[in-house]
């Protein structure tokens, strides 16, 4: 062996080991209003040439001195033109014990000049000779594969265009989405900022910016917490993000597509962006006891750890996803050999237990396509922490394991981090083979050169294997350790090397800190905080299962050649955000229940207790669990995949519609104080991780919610749809007290009493920027959907009077909202004076769009004309997606009868995701179905292939410039697209009523009874 450096002695002050990500540019519409007095912006939104249509007639002071000088600052910073330079990327870890903050321009980390060789000659090795290594030159070709199952790198346009490789992988899947690793990204957009909102827009929110600048310096400064929304500090683009690691509400990492650890949530519903540079694969390759070839695996260049060989030519790699599993593809130039690397994690429809497993599996299959025999070891650096301040007091330790159970080794190291309040062991790990040797390094120094684990690498392919657990961590200095697998190659030969990487934080507090959680997987796993291993060994043994149970899911969708291969990449790889949102899924005690008001809800103990309780973030950067308004569009993934999870969140929303909080609060947009909470009125959220999430609910303060339109409607509409879908009679039983304590507060909205319910002047809806006044296409919509829903669940329940209230109302309603609103081509937006009321919103058949996926909305349950209904999605066709970026960017919220988008707000302008794909779904049903998927291309094409946002979908963009709210929850609408177009197969192969329920793929068929049948023969722990 090497000699080894003292990596871990030096460094002994503190050292701030990561950039936050954080610091980048400003944004945010609320935050910006505060500057518009001061400042006049021009317009950037120039129009577009567009058809035209002429619709037919129809119907908190306090604070404000101290901030005063924040205000200043923050309108330099926002109207000082920006820099259009290259971003930086963040980077942990540094060679200078002086400077933590280690920057590494992108340019520095990505480039490799074609032809340019790459050389590493090892020092003093003890006999090994000197390598020349050019990483660059034309590999040469490959030997001829089995061609069945690969598709042609160029059938994925610009992102392969780089790729100058032939390898193809091992068993890649020909559908996905697929990059090489050296293609750059044109367009760098910018998140949300006072540069692209109008001067009159800006006027409008003066006031409301001036209160949310006194919220933010109150909350940041005085209470040190981190806003819900921060939009003084939005999120960078930084376009590296892959397919995250970890289950569903264990936390997650997420892997760049150029391989860097780059995303952690393992602290509840909070997020960390930052790239630990040490957290690595490494490639060595030995001929004739001689190491020839050795490689980081990361096109990266830092200058900490500067002893490893990086700079990997991205040319000659690829990556492809298809969400929960995807491949790296290296092809080593020089060498013969191609690795890839295929990454799992158990996400597993209808599983409701190793799909909540905090793991990945990282299996390596190695291709020597020469005449001679190689050892090849790959090494799996890990950093304890990310470098940042949960790491700084020190304290964290590394140690060797070995798990033998069932015929079966895992070994590997576990990196304690023990620092509260939620303390947590990672466990890297390999699977130990007759084939294979399983070496580690305890402890080295990430800040350090690196000299002695690349040293112990290069010397013969292993590392030094001490036994015993590493010294704690000094105070500021850092601590990595690494596993290492080797194994023999035979000419022409393969080898499969397997590693996982594992965490166990199993007692999780919130940012209040006051009351302790269970993370699900603990039910299985154990609490004590001892799981690492077992979770590894699990995890290794089982994964070509969860791998043929995954593609038993997929294979449907990905042989149907109906489908265009975009849609199979979008439909999968959208679901990251099911696990990647901020997700949780705990334990519910039985005690937790025992004051609540269940006795009318049968199965609400049962059910918490067996499926446990399920929360996910708004966004990443909306950091709010639950968001009705927006899980509305994203609850299809869940009762489609998860149907248990689904009614978990209904039976707490109904919990929390039941409860009331009457402290006083200063909501932001209008100035008024009223309650956090009223009862009989469904919550906006059920609270923020920095706080105390369900004890605590509705953290948005932009606006009072209880007057919101939309939030009850679509409590009622996902009820019954969840009914519909699941079949789950005493779900529906439990739900209808509920459903008429909604209803009837919704009931108030209706002031003249025509059954039509009136919006009230301001932006009280999900589109919370867009204002609108009267009788609306959109939440009058939504009430008429839902009084048809009415009608049918009090049918279905016995409740004559109910039922004939409720026809009257819908009898009334219909009536109104015709003669209102459809004016011979679309829906009016609202009824107001103002210009914008006959815009056309791509959003307006909201309610057909549910009605149709329950099964309603049609035939006898019509409750919109369908030729209407049809002409109103055509004319969004041709306006909205067609008339707008020249038909490539899906389809804008809101655009005029003469063809120009509608400006008169900040979101009627943008194109929303999930929407989008929830009005290509209403297409499909409606037999549009062309017009459906090439509404829904333009969104996927925009985000994946020409922005860079892939894995981070945002809620929003604007057709130049900028994005808004990156990874968000709306965009798991796309699983409505599915369930259209399985309806619509059904009925073209059986035309019968009834529910729908999974199918072993995860998707949908039918149950044995229909919804007259399940309510009316209840099971007996559901009769009355």
């Amino acid at each position: 062996m090497a000699a080894p450096e003292s990596d871990l002695e030096g460094n002994k002050g503190y050292q701030r080991t990561q950039r936050d990500d954080r610091g980048g540019d400003r944004g945010g519409f609320i935050a910006v209003a505060a500057t518009a007095a001061a400042a006049t912006v021009t317009r950037l939104h120039g129009d577009t040439s567009s058809p035209q249509l002429s619709p037919e007639a129809g119907p908190p002071r306090e604070h404000l001195t101290i901030i005063r000088a924040h205000i200043w600052a923050w309108l330099a910073r926002y109207f000082v033109p920006e820099s259009s330079g290259t971003e930086t990327t963040e980077v942990v870890g540094t060679q200078n014990p002086g400077n933590m903050r280690t920057g590494v321009p992108a340019s520095e980390q990505t480039s490799c000049a074609k032809g340019d060789p790459q050389a590493y000659c090892p020092e003093n090795t003890g006999g090994t000779e000197a390598v020349q290594v050019t990483d660059c030159q034309n590999p040469e070709d490959s030997q001829p594969q089995n061609e069945q199952g690969y598709s042609n790198p160029q059938d994925f346009g610009q992102l392969m265009a780089s790729y100058e490789g032939k390898a193809k992988g091992y068993q890649v899947p020909p559908f996905g989405w697929r990059i090489c690793l050296a293609h750059e990204f044109a367009e760098k957009r910018k998140p949300f900022n006072a540069n692209n909102v109008s001067l009159s827009n800006l006027m409008k929110h003066l006031g409301m910016g001036l209160r949310y600048l006194q919220w933010w310096y109150r909350k940041t400064q005085v209470e040190k917490k981190t806003p819900f929304i921060d939009l003084i500090n939005s999120v960078p683009l930084r376009q590296i993000y892959g397919c995250p690691l970890g289950g569903i509400g264990g936390g997650t990492i997420t892997r760049g597509w150029r391989g860097q650890f780059c995303r952690w949530q393992l602290n509840p519903g909070m997020y960390q962006h930052q790239t630990v540079i040490a957290d690595q694969f490494t490639v060595c390759l030995r001929r004739k006891g001689q190491t020839v070839y050795q490689q980081v695996l990361s096109v990266e260049r830092p200058s900490v750890l500067h002893s490893w060989n990086w700079g990997l030519c991205g040319y000659f790699a690829f990556y492809h996803a298809l969400y929960p599993r995807a491949w790296t593809v290296y092809q080593l130039p020089g060498q013969n050999v191609t690795l890839t690397c295929r990454q799992i994690t158990p996400i597993l429809p209808h599983d409701y237990q190793d799909s909540s497993l905090p793991v990945g599996v990282f299996v390596w299959d190695v291709e020597n396509e020469g005449d001679e025999a190689l050892d090849v070891s790959i090494m799996f650096s890990m950093r304890n922490g990310l470098g940042g301040e949960d790491d700084a007091p020190g304290g964290l330790w590394n140690e060797p394991f070995c798990l033998e159970r069932d015929g079966e080794t895992v070994q590997g190291l576990l990196l304690h981090h023990p620092t509260p309040p939620n303390p947590y062991t990672m466990a890297v790990a390999a699977r130990l083979t007759a084939d294979t040797m399983v070496t580690h390094l305890t402890a080295f120094d990430p800040d350090s050169a690196g000299q002695q684990v690349w040293q112990d690498l290069l010397q013969d392919g292993q590392l030094d294997s001490l036994a015993g657990q590493s010294l704690p961590s000094q105070k500021g200095v850092g601590i990595a350790g690494a596993v290492c697998v080797m194994g023999k190659l035979p000419p022409r030969g393969q080898r499969r090397l397997e590693f996982s990487l594992a965490w166990d934080m199993p007692r999780i507090m919130f940012g209040a800190k006051g009351q302790v959680y269970y993370r699900r997987y603990t039910r299985f796993f154990g609490p004590d905080g001892d799981a690492a291993p077992t979770l590894s060994h699990y995890a290794l043994c089982r994964y070509a299962d969860w791998e043929e149970r995954i593609s038993a899911w997929q294979s449907p969708v990905l042989d149907d050649r109906s489908l265009p291969a975009w849609y199979k990449s979008a439909l999968f790889n959208e679901l990251y955000f099911l696990a990647d949102g901020g997700t949780v899924w705990l334990e519910v005690p039985e005690d937790c229940l025992r004051e609540e008001p269940v006795e009318s809800m049968c199965q609400l103990r049962p059910l918490l207790r067996e499926y446990g309780r399920f929360g996910y973030l708004e966004g990443q950067e909306y950091r709010m669990y639950n968001t009705y308004d927006v899980h509305f569009y994203a609850s299809f993934a869940l009762v489609m995949l998860w149907p248990k999870l689904e009614l978990s969140l209904q039976y707490d929303m109904a919990l929390a519609t039941l409860r009331e909080d009457l402290a006083q609060q200063r909501y932001l947009m209008s100035g008024i104080i009223a309650p956090v909470k009223r009862r009989n009125v469904v919550p906006h959220d059920v609270g923020d991780p920095d706080d105390e999430p369900w004890l605590r609910v509705n953290a948005y303060v932009v606006h009072d919610t209880a007057d919101w339109k939309d939030l009850n409607l679509k409590f009622v509409l996902q009820v019954y749809r969840d009914y519909y879908l699941t079949g789950d009679h005493c779900f529906l039983r439990d739900m209808w007290p509920v459903c008429l304590a909604v209803m009837e507060s919704e009931m108030k909205f209706d002031k003249d009493q025509d059954g039509l319910i009136e919006n009230g002047g301001y932006a009280d809806q999900t589109y919370d920027g867009w204002v609108t006044t009267g009788p609306s296409a959109y939440c009058g919509g939504l009430w008429l959907a839902a009084v048809a829903v009415m009608v049918k669940m009090a049918a279905l329940c016995g409740a004559q009077e109910v039922q004939d209230k409720f026809s009257s109302i819908l009898s009334r309603g219909q009536e109104a909202y015709e003669r209102l609103l459809w004016n011979g081509r679309y829906y009016n937006y609202d009824c107001s004076s103002q210009p914008q009321s006959h815009s056309i919103m791509s959003d307006q058949c909201a309610g057909q769009w549910f009605l149709r996926a329950s099964g309603l909305g049609e035939g006898d349950s019509e409750v919109f004309p369908t030729p209407h209904v049809v002409r109103a999605l055509q004319t969004i066709f041709e306006f909205n997606v067609q008339g707008f970026a020249g038909g490539a960017m899906g389809a804008v919220n809101g655009m005029q009868p003469h063809g120009v988008p509608d400006r008169s707000s900040v979101q009627s302008d943008e194109v929303w995701v999930g929407v989008v794909y929830g009005l290509a779904a209403t297409m499909i049903q409606e037999g549009l179905t062309w017009e459906g998927f090439r509404t829904a291309e333009g969104c996927y094409r925009t985000v994946w292939e020409r922005l860079g946002l892939a894995f981070q979908t945002p809620e929003a963009y604007c057709q130049q410039q900028v994005f808004r709210s990156l990874a968000y929850m709306r965009p798991l609408s796309i699983w409505a697209m599915q369930l259209a177009l399985q309806q619509q197969q059904q009925q073209q192969h059986k035309k019968a009523p009834g529910p729908i329920a999974k199918q072993d793929t995860g998707l949908s068929t039918r149950p044995k009874l229909g919804p007259k049948e399940a309510v009316a023969n209840p099971s007996p722990e559901c009769a009355s």
